[in-house]
């Protein structure tokens, strides 16, 4: 995927949008993340990533990226087709790890303890 495409989907939005993206990864979260659990090596990252674009310490700019990737990975049509097998994944993982590199240092021990009792089989 090329960069400026992920940079376009993880760019700040207004309040409104963002809200939106919100409602959206609320919604659709833990069906896509059973979809893709063995697609995406790192879902325990993505999960957290899941705890800490929800957690109200959260810094804004650091939600806001988050939200906007997550909400990606969670719309069903996006730019390869998540049904594609071996494929459908891929645009997902390279918005996901743009964001996660560049917000790392604010997914704390918390949001990984929740992901890991959430992949457990404690899922909220």
């Amino acid at each position: 995927m090329p960069q400026a495409k992920i940079q376009e989907i993880l760019k700040p939005v207004a309040a409104e949008e963002e809200a939106r993206q919100e409602q959206r990864v609320r919604a659709g979260f833990w069906r896509t993340a059973r979809r893709a659990a063995r697609h995406i090596p790192f879902m325990d990252e993505v999960v957290a990533a899941y705890f800490a674009a929800l957690d109200p310490k959260t810094p804004t700019r650091v939600r806001g990226t988050l939200l906007a990737a997550l909400a990606y990975f969670v719309m069903p049509a996006d730019l390869i087709p998540d049904f594609l097998i071996g494929f459908g994944f891929t645009d997902d993982l390279a918005v996901l790890m743009a964001a996660m590199t560049s917000i790392r240092g604010h997914i704390t021990q918390e949001h990984r303890k929740a992901a890991r009792e959430a992949l457990d089989g404690a899922q909220p």
